[in-house]
């Protein structure tokens, strides 16, 4: 597995899309696929924020996906930058894909000035990112659902 950026891998975008929008669609219920490509599209340089990592297998083909994002929901714009849309494929969980999407994406945020990161998630992903380095920083609601917005300290995660 190799991380990059999806600037170089554009051919990706499109599935990336699709798949986001069924795994976050809840959270945003109008957000459409064409609204996520657009997005997506818009991702198209490395090493900033907005970005987007992808982890490729052997063949080049995608395993996950994670964003690097100035604002995630309208509703929270208090809190900046983000950690956005971690995906992983069915089929590649469970191998270390997303912690090393969130490794990485740390990582670049840091090296970009980032001091703290935040990400939102429901209450059931909150451990996992909990055993990363994350901590609570509040718990909300957004729309029908309740989340907890994390941070990281991106000096302490190099």
């Amino acid at each position: 597995m190799r991380i990059d950026w999806l600037a170089a891998h554009p051919q990706h975008a499109a599935a990336l899309a699709a798949a986001h929008v069924r795994a976050f669609g809840a959270l945003l219920p109008d957000w459409t696929v064409a609204q996520a490509l657009a997005e997506l599209r818009a991702h198209d340089r490395a090493a900033t924020i907005p970005s987007t990592l992808v982890a490729l297998d052997g063949a080049g083909d995608w395993l996950g996906s994670v964003s690097l994002l100035a604002e995630d929901h309208p509703d929270i714009p208090q809190y900046s930058p983000w950690l956005a849309s971690l995906y992983v494929r069915p089929e590649a969980r469970g191998a270390g894909v997303g912690r090393a999407l969130v490794a990485r994406a740390v990582a670049e945020a840091g090296s970009l000035g980032t001091q703290v990161l935040h990400l939102y998630c429901k209450p059931d992903i909150a451990g996992w990112y909990r055993t990363l380095g994350w901590r609570e920083h509040e718990l909300l609601r957004l729309g029908p659902l309740e989340v907890h917005v994390l941070a990281i300290d991106c000096r302490e995660h190099p």
